[in-house]
Order: structure tokens, then sequence, then C-alpha cells
């Protein structure tokens, strides 16, 4: 049985709005004609025969440099192939669901587009519902070495590769230096670390202890109480012994909720009981000194680089100190195939060539994410990555990554689990400690929502 896309909306709204570092209401100010820009480089580059494949994208709107990208590519692309048009639509994100609306709706009436991009964590619904096609014939085995390991992973299911990304994400330990020299951390052995030897949960509980004053706390663990909470804590839940979910992506029951998961919990709810970190996400917390470490994202080395008026590092995302097992978040927005394409020979050429070595290197530059193909860090657009602390996004994307649970009721989950962990975190910042039983309850709840509407819409 197939859920009915409109029964989920809601659910991938949110999942879409992760903390992948993606498209800003700020950025569609200056991609309003954005849509009838890519569709001017269709029909100008080249002289569309009747019998061309005409093919139409849609990707949500993003900043300048982006769409500029977009805008040349196609114009590139559709010179040198009359034969296969192409025109894409920017889907302005000023409100954060029309995309997904827009996608929903075109379910429903059949009329989606021939390609469509999609985040990460949402292929397995696409792919399980019928809505989005196979792409193993155009990405031989030879091209997924090259890609890097989670990003082929987050684009498979059963078996078969349903999206391909250009671009990565990655989440980190960052550090404000200045702070932990005058707390009396060791600031030279956090920069000495390695992917080998990264600091461990208990490591980081006393770094947020000594840093923790009356004008800040020790460090920021939630991005959102949204998709952010799974995304940027599930290597926490892998490195304690248990994923949230089992890899055939069909049980949540004694993964989610078991001895391990509530540990994880508790130990970030701690945090919170303690004082050390804030429920509440701030804006720039870490940027405007209001914490002293967070869990932070690739794309907060722009933002850094550019304002910070401080000395700050970033080190590898923590591990448990009871498995010292390497685990860090991934996952970006992906392009796939739509049951309605039709010529998905055509559809399959051109994603061949967006996502070649210099395609991916240009676009992951434009929009300032890793790129997901390793040979695309060997052109002159990816250069920075070479170089810390962006090359450290780069070794654990091949080293550590994993994607989130490739699962057709991941939205479903995502939210539940959401909605747990903002309960948690509430109840140990109002009584200043952490009662596992509680936890227990809230994850158990989490893990047989999940299992009613797998069995529901998936089980077999």
């Amino acid at each position: 049985m197939k859920k009915n896309l409109m029964t989920v909306l809601a659910a991938l709204m949110a999942v879409s709005l992760t903390a992948c570092g993606g498209a800003s209401a700020n950025t569609t100010a200056s991609t309003a004609a954005a849509s009838e820009t890519s569709a001017g480089a269709a029909s100008s580059s080249a002289a569309s025969s009747s019998d061309a494949a005409n093919l139409t994208i849609w990707s949500p709107t993003d900043k300048e440099s982006v769409e500029n990208w977009w805008t040349e590519k196609i114009g590139e692309w559709n010179a040198a192939n009359p034969d296969i048009q192409v025109t894409r639509e920017a889907i302005d994100r000023s409100d954060s669901y029309a995309y997904d609306n827009k996608v929903a709706t075109a379910v429903t009436s059949r009329s989606l587009p021939d390609i469509f991009f999609v985040d990460g964590p949402q292929v397995s619904y696409y792919a399980a519902n019928g809505i989005i096609v196979p792409l193993d014939d155009y990405f031989t085995a030879d091209d997924l070495k090259d890609f890097v390991p989670s990003t082929v992973a987050q684009c498979t299911y059963d078996g078969k590769i349903y999206a391909m990304s250009a671009t990565e994400s990655s989440v980190a330990f960052y550090y404000n230096k200045d702070m932990l020299r005058e707390a009396g951390v060791d600031v030279d052995d956090l920069d000495s670390r390695t992917v080998d030897n990264p600091i461990t949960w208990s490591e980081m509980r006393d770094i947020a202890e000594k840093c923790t004053t009356a004008d800040h706390v020790g460090t920021h663990i939630i991005m959102d109480h949204g998709e952010g909470l799974p995304y940027a804590l599930e290597p926490m839940y892998i490195s304690n012994g248990k994923d949230y979910i089992n890899d055939s992506g069909d049980t949540a029951e004694g993964y989610v909720n078991s001895d391990e998961a509530v540990k994880t919990s508790a130990f970030l709810a701690q945090l919170i009981a303690d004082g050390y970190a804030n429920i509440e996400p701030i804006t720039d917390e870490f940027l405007n000194k209001a914490c002293a470490t967070m869990l932070g994202g690739s794309w907060d080395v722009s933002v850094l680089s550019e304002n910070a008026d401080f000395d700050w590092g970033v080190t590898y995302y923590p591990v448990s100190d009871a498995t010292k097992k390497a685990v860090s978040p991934c996952g970006d927005w992906s392009a796939a195939i739509s049951k309605d394409c039709k010529d998905t020979a055509a559809a399959g050429k051109f994603l061949q060539w967006l996502m070649n070595t210099d395609n991916v290197a240009t676009y992951a530059a434009a929009i300032a994410k890793p790129a997901t193909r390793n040979s695309s860090y060997e052109t002159e657009a990816m250069a920075e990555y070479k170089n810390y602390p962006l090359s450290l996004m780069v070794e654990q994307l091949n080293n550590t990554a994993s994607p989130r649970p490739r699962t057709p009721s991941y939205a479903s989950f995502s939210t539940k689990y959401a909605e747990a962990m903002t309960n948690i975190f509430s109840a140990a910042a109002s009584d200043h400690k952490v009662d596992e039983a509680y936890i227990k309850e809230q994850l158990d709840s989490v893990a047989a929502d999940f299992t009613e509407d797998y069995n529901t819409y998936y089980a077999k």
C-alpha cells in the first residue's frame, strides 16, 4: 500500500527545512526572475526542432551566484545538444513550503517535471512510492566510485540509485580559541586531533563545563527544533551503538528506544540540565560569542571566515567514550527523474552531464558547499577545499559520514523524534535534571509511531 503524498506533505516539508545550508528566504530577492532566466537560456541558445526532446527541471531558488550558474550551464547544454533542450523552473522558497506544495500538487495531478530536486532523506519516500525512477543505467560503477560514499548511500533505495547530488554537507565541532584559552582548555590539543582521534563526549562536556560563564554557555547542540535535531545528532546515536532505525529501514523498535539511545539522549539532555547549552537555538550564537563551542555545519566556515572577530577552530565530530566510533552527519538535495518523464533516456543523458566533474565543482563553488565527486576537488573551482578547515569536512565525508535512515517512513520519524527530543530537552531545562525513564517513554512513542506508519503503508 503506497502512501498518498498529501498525507505526508507536512512532514516532508519539515524535512526539507533541514539544516544542511539550503536556500534561504533572503536569497529570493535576487532570483525573482530566475525561472524566466533559465527558460530564456533554453530558448535562445539553440533552435529547438519539432522532434527534439524538451526537458523541464524544477529546483528551489537560491542565491544569485547559483542562479547565474544554472543560466550559464543550461545555455551551454542547449547550444551543444539541439536534440535535447532543457528549461529550468526555479521555485521561490521565500515561503518555505512553496516548493514542496508544488511537487505534491504535481504528483496528484500527474504533471511532474522530467527532473526535480529532492532533499536527501526524502529519496527513499519518493522511490518507494514510485514517484521517481532508477538511474542505474546512467551512472556506472566507475562513476559511483568517484562520489563520496555517503552520497551514493543517500541516493540508494532497495539496491538501486534513484537520485544524484552535486553537493554534500557535514557537521563538526567548532570552538572559540580565545574563550577556551581563558578557561584553561588546551587548544593546541584540539588543533592536533585527527579523524582517527576525535574528541570524546566526556571531553566535549568537560570543555562545555569549563567554558560556561554568566555571559555565555559552553556549547551549542540544537540547530533547530525540526529536522536539525535528527540531522545533527544522529551520529551520536550510531557512535554509541544504535542508529535510529535498522539498516533495512523497517524497524525503529529496539533502535531509537534502545538502552544505547536512551543513554545518548540523556547525555545531550544533561548538557541542557546543567546549563551548559541553551534549549532555544539562538541565531548566530557562536558567531556572537554567546557560546564557546558548537556542533556547526560545513556552511558555517564561510560565515565565520567572513565575520568572526575572534580566533576559532574546527575539529572532528565528537565520539562516544564507550566505542570511539567516528561518525558524522551528511546529506543534501539531489536530482531525480520523475515517473512522468516521457523521455528518460534524454533526461538520463542530461543528468550524466550535469553531474560530471567540472559541473559538480563549479556548482559546489557557487553554492559554497562540499562537492560530491572527489575528482572535483582537483579542479581550480574547489581549490580552497584542499586547505583546513574545509579539508576537514571533505575528510569526514569520505571516512565517517553516515546518511540519515533510508526508509520511506523517514519524514514521519523525523517529526516525531524532533517532538520527543524537544520534550526531553524542555524537561531537562525546567527540572535541572535528567529522567531516563521519561526519555525512554518519549523514545518508545517515537518507535511506536514509526512502526504504525511503516506497517500501514510499506510492510509487505
